[in-house]
């Protein structure tokens, strides 16, 4: 209830519902919350009235009435939601509903809550409501067999009116149907205008990954690291001649950019366009050798990173290794009872920066301490982390992967140590060397 007080307290442009039980007590919860609207889940499948609640079919019907009336009583939007609506028998579904209204329901949701649509019978189901129903009804997807969105778009295709939805598709279980997927297939797919500024998704689904600790998969439609990533030879061809041959929709559309990845799928083209966005323009014997020694290692079961193209670059070219930007020292604090605390030296480009900074933890402060130490010269942004242990033990190596930006470029890079500090610097300076080296502009 504290949250959902704290954000009926900001004074946002939209009703904020809270989700409750057909009870007196839910209901005094959702008034003491601030939220203005209720949405009120009712189980209506034989299922749950006789396993889960073991009453009956009447029961459920009086619960209704008198849950709706008191709620629209005390001033309440009434947002009734038919728990296991679709595993429900038909008509006890439509006289459940009828009785929602009848009390002041406002709009009724029927609830796929184990995700058993299919698109085509989903189409059918709202088609066959709609005809009975008329206030808003709306449409809430669990995403068990992978159709979540799929179903919303043929329920709103069959009149619903309203979408239950979640940034990344968070849900119980499989989740449920993903926000960012259904607004862009409606604008993308349907032409529609929904006023929502879409170019937001990347950013809030980085945000809500985060907070949550949930995981965006990489091969996750519009949002996911890999939905604008070429790495495939064919693949990257055409898109370097024409984005449009391999991307249904723009990248920027969503708040986010294409990348090029390098690898052992990547085919000359790519390579080429990664070597020349560092300034470097082998011979074509050079660029051979290149080539095939990136090939060897994603062979060898390496992700391979700009870095290491960085890396294989400058030896086969004969090229300086010295870095623009190199760890000197490191001092960091941390403590159950003390604030992480960490102080970088950095020689950047032959002369010596300091940085400070406190953190989460000492890898954060670290980080953030070394974007202070070069902020002044190069505006250089973390986007992503990762961190696993590659062998068991306390003492397991660990490996750290990160992705980051310097204006419209983006790289990767890779550390691996004993020490996650350790490993975390390695990353991050591997990845701002890759950023700030530039064979046409000298850094150094």
């Amino acid at each position: 209830m504290e949250a959902v007080t704290l954000i009926a307290k900001q004074g946002l442009k939209a009703e904020i519902s809270s989700a409750a039980r057909g009870t007196r007590n839910d209901i005094d919860a959702v008034l003491k919350s601030g939220a203005s609207t209720i949405s009120m889940i009712v189980p209506t499948s034989d299922l749950h009235i006789e396993c889960k609640l073991h009453k009956t079919r009447e029961q459920i019907l009086k619960t209704t009435d008198e849950c709706v009336s008191y709620a629209k009583s005390h001033g309440l939007i009434v947002e009734f939601l038919a728990e296991d609506a679709t595993r429900s028998d038909f008509d006890y579904l439509t006289k459940v509903f009828l009785t929602a209204i009848d009390a002041g329901a406002d709009r009724v949701i029927p609830c796929d809550t184990v995700g058993i649509l299919t698109p085509e019978r989903s189409a059918e189901f709202f088609s066959k409501l709609k005809e009975n129903i008329k206030v808003p009804l709306g449409v809430h997807c669990h995403n068990d067999f992978g159709m979540a969105v799929a179903n919303t778009v043929a329920a709103l295709g069959a009149g619903a009116q309203e979408v239950h939805a979640t940034i990344n598709g968070l849900g119980e279980r499989a989740g449920n149907a993903s926000l960012e997927e259904i607004v862009v297939t409606l604008k993308s797919l349907y032409k529609l205008d929904l006023n929502i500024k879409t170019e937001l998704f990347y950013g809030t689904s980085q945000l809500v990954s985060r907070l949550t600790g949930v995981y965006v998969q990489p091969n996750k439609a519009i949002v996911g690291e890999n939905a604008f990533t070429h790495e495939s030879g064919i693949h990257t061809q055409g898109m370097l001649a024409n984005p449009l041959c391999y991307e249904p929709i723009a990248p920027e559309l969503v708040g986010t950019k294409r990348r090029i990845s390098p690898g052992k799928h990547s085919g000359s083209h790519a390579i080429r366009a990664d070597l020349e966005s560092m300034g470097l323009t082998p011979t074509t014997e050079q660029f051979k050798d290149i080539f095939q020694r990136i090939k060897e290692l994603g062979d060898k079961g390496k992700t391979v990173m700009d870095a290491d193209v960085l890396a294989i670059a400058e030896t086969v070219m004969g090229l300086s290794k010295a870095k623009p930007i190199r760890l000197e020292e490191m001092t960091f604090v941390g403590g159950d009872k003390v604030t992480a605390t960490a102080s970088v030296r950095l020689a950047l480009n032959g002369r010596d920066v300091w940085g400070a900074a406190v953190g989460v933890g000492p890898v954060d402060a670290a980080i953030n301490a070394v974007k202070n130490a070069i902020a002044e010269v190069e505006q250089i942004t973390l986007e992503q982390y990762m961190v696993k242990a590659i062998t068991g033990g306390t003492d397991a190596m660990v490996e750290v992967v990160v992705r980051m930006r310097k204006g419209e470029r983006t790289v990767t890079a890779m550390g691996v140590r004993e020490d996650i500090v350790k490993a975390s610097m390695e990353a991050v300076l591997s990845a701002m060397n890759v950023l700030t080296t530039d064979y046409n502009n000298k850094s150094h």
